[in-house]
C-alpha cells in the first residue's frame, strides 16, 4: 500500500495518553482533492485527518497516527465527547451534499478498506468504534451520507451491517443510546437511517429502524 506523505500543521497530543478507540469515516465536502488538501493542510482553517483518499483512490497521509487531529469536532459517542484524541479520521474526497453527493468510486473504496484493515492491524478498536462523522455529530454533519457503502465495508471485515431486523421490545430511542448515539441529539435518528436504511431518511421511529438497531447491536456482541 503506497501512502502518501503530505503533512498538515494542524494536530496535537492526544489529551491524557488517550488510546485509540475509534475510526471516523467523512467525506470532504470540497469540489476536488488539491481543495481538500489545501484546505486541510491551512493552519488558519485549524482542521485537518490523518488520512484523505483521492477519488483515484491515492491515500494521502496528513497526520501521525500517534497525534490528535483535528477532524471529530463537537460530537460524542459512547459517552466519549473528546472524539478527536480518540480516533484516527479518514476523509473521503467527495463534493458531498453541498457540491453535488455521489457514488464513491470502487477504487478509492478499495483503498479504503486497504486502510482500515492496516489501521485496525495496529490498533485496538472494536466495531462499535467505526463510525461515520454523522454518527458522532448528528445534529450538524451527513457525511460521509447514504451513499457510503457500509455493508460492503463490513463484508471486507470492517465493522459490522445488520442484513435483517430482529424482533425488540425496547424503543428506538433506547436502542441508540446503546449503540453510542448522543442522546441529547435531536437528528440521532436520521443519522442512524442515513448509514442502516438510507433508502428512508425521514427521522420518525419505527418497527424497521427498532429491528435493525436490535440487529445491529445483537451483531456487536457476536
Amino acid at each position: 500500500m503506497l501512502v502518501i506523505d503530505t503533512p498538515s500543521p494542524n494536530f496535537g497530543d492526544r489529551r491524557d495518553g488517550s488510546a485509540v478507540t475509534m475510526l471516523v469515516f467523512h467525506y470532504t465536502g470540497m469540489r476536488s482533492a488539491d481543495d481538500s488538501l489545501a484546505r486541510l493542510c491551512d493552519p488558519v482553517a485549524e482542521v485537518s485527518a490523518h488520512y484523505l483518499i483521492t477519488e483515484l483512490g491515492d491515500i494521502h497521509q496528513l497526520v501521525s497516527e500517534h497525534k490528535r487531529a483535528w477532524h471529530a469536532g463537537l460530537g460524542q459517542w459512547r459517552g466519549e465527547r473528546d472524539v478527536n484524541s480518540r480516533s484516527i479520521g479518514i476523509e473521503l474526497q467527495n463534493p458531498g451534499h453541498e457540491f453535488g453527493y455521489k457514488t464513491f468510486p470502487g477504487v478509492q473504496i478499495d483503498s479504503l478498506i486497504e486502510l482500515s484493515r492496516d489501521i485496525l492491524e495496529r490498533h485496538d478498536i472494536q466495531a462499535s468504534g467505526i463510525v461515520g462523522h454523522s454518527d458522532i455529530a448528528p445534529d450538524r454533519k451527513q457525511d460521509p451520507g447514504e451513499l457510503f457503502p457500509w455493508r460492503e465495508l463490513a463484508q471486507a471485515g470492517i465493522g459490522v451491517f445488520p442484513e435483517a431486523g430482529i424482533d425488540t421490545q425496547e424503543t428506538l430511542d433506547a436502542l441508540l443510546t446503546q449503540i453510542g448515539y448522543d442522546p441529547g441529539a435531536e437528528n440521532r435518528i436520521s443519522a442512524f437511517q442515513r448509514r442502516f436504511r438510507p433508502g428512508q431518511i425521514d427521522g420518525q421511529s419505527d418497527t424497521i429502524c427498532c429491528s435493525l438497531a436490535a440487529a445491529y447491536l445483537a451483531a456487536l456482541s457476536q
